[in-house]
Parts: C-alpha cells; sequence; structure tokens
C-alpha cells in the first residue's frame, strides 16, 4: 500500500493512495478462511469488511506519516475520492487537527452591556387577570350569542374527501376549545360566528406536511352541528385562587404575584438574550478570534444543515436535488458560510470554557432536558429516549456550556 501525504495548511491534511487489488483479495480470502466454508463463496459482506479494515488500516498509516495522534485529530475522516481503477482502489482522505486558538485576548470587550428588564405593575395584574379567567370553569352563555375565541363549543362533526366519509373523522357532543389549535388549521376559524342549533361546512385543507400521507394536502369537507357555547368567567383574585393554582395552602395572593413577576421576569430575560444579547456575543467572538477551520467538521456541520432542511421538503423537491448533483451541490453552498460559523464559534467557546473553568455535568443536562419536556409537554424519558437516540446528549451539553458561560459574562459586565 503506497500513500502521500500532502498538508492543505496548519490543521487539514489530505492522504492520497492506492491499495492493489491484490491486497484487497488477501483481506478477502483471510476473512474467508476464519469463516469457514459455511458461507457463500460469493457473499459480498466478506468485500465490505475487507474495505473496511483497509480504509482504517490506510488512515492509520496516514496519520503515522503525517505525525498526527488520534487525540490530535477532530472529527471524523472525510473521505474524497473512493474509485475502482486498474491498479487498485484509489483513495483520498482529509483528516483536521484540533486548531490553536489564542485566548489571551481581550474577549470580555465584545459582551454587550444591558438593562435587566423590569416588570410593570399594569402587565402584572393583567397577566393575574388573565390566569383568574383561565382557571374559571366554563358555564353556559346566559344570552344567545355567536362563537368568538376562547369559547368552548360542544360540537358534532363529520369529515369528507372526495364526497366518502373520512374514517375516524366523525365524532358526536364532542367539546372543543375554539382558538387552542388543537384541530387543523382553519377548522376553528370558522367555527367563530356560528350560533347554537346551526349547522355549518367547513372547507379544509391539510397540511402538506400532515402525518397522513393520504390527506396531506388534501381539501376536504367537514359537517358541523354547534349544540352549545359555554364561556369562562373571571373569578375572584384572592388567596383561594392563589393556593389553588400553586397547589399550597397556606399560599397568599402576595406569593402568586411574586411568583408571577418571577415568571415575567425570567420569560423577558430569556428573550432578551436569545434575540439580542447571545447573538450580539456570538458576532462579537466570531470577529475577534481568526484561526484555520477543520474542513472535515465544517463539511459535517454542512450535511447536518442540509439533512435539517431536506426533513421539510416536499418529495418532489428532495426527487430533484437528488437527480441533480449541480442543484445539490449549490445547495450545499448556500449554508457553507452559516457552517464555518457555526463551527468557528463552537471551537471559540470550548476553548475559553476550558480556559475558565466552565463546564456542566451529566445531571445538569438531565435536569435540563427535564425542564424543556415540562416547558412543551412532552414526557421527559422519551425526549431523553430520542436525544440519546439522535445522539444528541453532546450537543445538548455543549449548548449549556456556551450559556453558563455568556451568562457569566453579562452577569459579570451587568456588576461593572
Amino acid at each position: 500500500m503506497h500513500l502521500t501525504v500532502e498538508k492543505i495548511d496548519d490543521i487539514n491534511i489530505t492522504i492520497r493512495g492506492t491499495v492493489p487489488h491484490r491486497i484487497i483479495q488477501e483481506k478477502i480470502s483471510g476473512l474467508r478462511a476464519q469463516a469457514g466454508d459455511e458461507i457463500a463463496a460469493d457473499d459480498k459482506s466478506f468485500q465490505r469488511e475487507a474495505e473496511g479494515q483497509i480504509l482504517h488500516e490506510f488512515i492509520e498509516r496516514g496519520m503515522k506519516e503525517a505525525k498526527v495522534t488520534q487525540d490530535e485529530m477532530l472529527g471524523q475522516p472525510s473521505f474524497k475520492t473512493y474509485e475502482e481503477q486498474e491498479d487498485g482502489l484509489f483513495l483520498e482522505v482529509e483528516i483536521s487537527t484540533r486548531p490553536a486558538i489564542d485566548t489571551n485576548v481581550a474577549y470580555m470587550d465584545i459582551v454587550p452591556s444591558y438593562t435587566k428588564p423590569t416588570i410593570d405593575p399594569k402587565a402584572l395584574d393583567a397577566r393575574l387577570a388573565e390566569m383568574a379567567v383561565q382557571h374559571a370553569p366554563f358555564e353556559k352563555i346566559e344570552e344567545e350569542r355567536s362563537v368568538k375565541n376562547g369559547d368552548l363549543v360542544v360540537i358534532d362533526f363529520e369529515g369528507f374527501l372526495n364526497g366518502k366519509a373520512l374514517e375516524g373523522g366523525s365524532a358526536e357532543k364532542y367539546h372543543l376549545k375554539v382558538g387552542s389549535k388543537t384541530f387543523i388549521p382553519g377548522f376553528e376559524e370558522q367555527m367563530v360566528g356560528l350560533r347554537t342549533n346551526e349547522e355549518k361546512t367547513l372547507k379544509i385543507t391539510f397540511p402538506q406536511d400532515y402525518q397522513s400521507k393520504a390527506l396531506a394536502g388534501q381539501e376536504t369537507e367537514f359537517r358541523v352541528k354547534l349544540h352549545e357555547i359555554r364561556e369562562q368567567k373571571s373569578i375572584a383574585l384572592n388567596d383561594a385562587l392563589a393556593q389553588r393554582i400553586l397547589g399550597n395552602e397556606k399560599a397568599t395572593l402576595d406569593t402568586l404575584k411574586a411568583k408571577m413577576a418571577e415568571k415575567i421576569l425570567t420569560q423577558e430575560f430569556s428573550n432578551l438574550y436569545n434575540e439580542t444579547l447571545k447573538p450580539q456575543i456570538i458576532k462579537g467572538l466570531l470577529a475577534t478570534f481568526d484561526f484555520t477551520l477543520p474542513n472535515n467538521v465544517v463539511e459535517q456541520e454542512i450535511d447536518a444543515k442540509i439533512n435539517e432542511r431536506a426533513q421539510r421538503m416536499s418529495q418532489e423537491e428532495h426527487a430533484r436535488y437528488k437527480e441533480d448533483r449541480e442543484k445539490f451541490n449549490a445547495l450545499r453552498d448556500t449554508v457553507r458560510g452559516e457552517a464555518r460559523d457555526s463551527v468557528k464559534a463552537a471551537l471559540i467557546v470550548d476553548a475559553l470554557a476550558k480556559k475558565e473553568g466552565v463546564d456542566v455535568s451529566d445531571q445538569e443536562v438531565l435536569s435540563a432536558l427535564e425542564i424543556q419536556a415540562m416547558m412543551t409537554g412532552q414526557d421527559p424519558e422519551e425526549l431523553l429516549e430520542y436525544y440519546k437516540a439522535n445522539n444528541l446528549m453532546t450537543s445538548a451539553k455543549v449548548g449549556l456550556i456556551e450559556n453558563k458561560l455568556f451568562h457569566q459574562w453579562l452577569e459579570a459586565k451587568n456588576r461593572d
């Protein structure tokens, strides 16, 4: 096996070489001998396993030639060429090492100053009044009127596609809160204005990304009959309501106000951080630090962003990109700048977090996922399994370290 090593720059290296057919066949023969005669002679698994071993040895030899250790490697090797030629298998692999990042710069200068959010007493009172309505029971309307947003309606409905009844698309005396967005887009909106005992045919188009492919993008009709309208009326803001909401028999209205104020301030700072402060910090870091990026990690980040876009593509659009390589490469180029910035920012944050001793434990990651599940109404165990199954635990930890580091900077800036 002959190979050459070319240094593209200070951290990116290309390994090229040809593996003679003889070596591949020797590998296959060795694997057959180990397996015995019980496996068919034409089984392609030997070929795949042999080539896998050769690739591993090829990269190991290239790293040795380039004087690069496993600890110095960053990301996974990127295969540029894998081509069957007359004299053997031609391989071209790119590897990257971790860049040297000089952290002895005045990076705190890029941390923006900010004013902590304050609570508006009128806004707090309005939120409490809204909460009182939300916790009030629904009661049948006293005076005849039409449906409006926030009402609870009792309806019969039946769905039809091309004149045929939809399987599972009907119900009687169904309770639906108008404006809750629990039904298909357009259904609840068309309920507004309907009166008791009135019937109406709703024209509904299912979303293109609807889970049932048979209904995705389809125009349907729903025949609806309204039986009853119920509304919520505000209940008294007092200690009893506070105890009910907080689940604490010792709570008072002042306790509820304090917790609500804390929640509002936390949310307002979160919005300020995510929409303004964090983007400013990242922009400043990108402008302050300059170093060579690992090509293979950038390409892998581009792959991730393209895969994310592919999830939102229609089948037709997906097929067009699959058939047109030039079009696909042009799509990759549209996210290249964003991918480079993402990789660069992640490497900077990693270097600065290590310098300042900022880290998060596995328990902190689990706690953050539990909070996320609670806020989004998901099952904590299912969310955790999803993160594990999709190899997202590391990225979750990286995100927490970034936020912890940035919050530490912002607190220091605010003290100044």
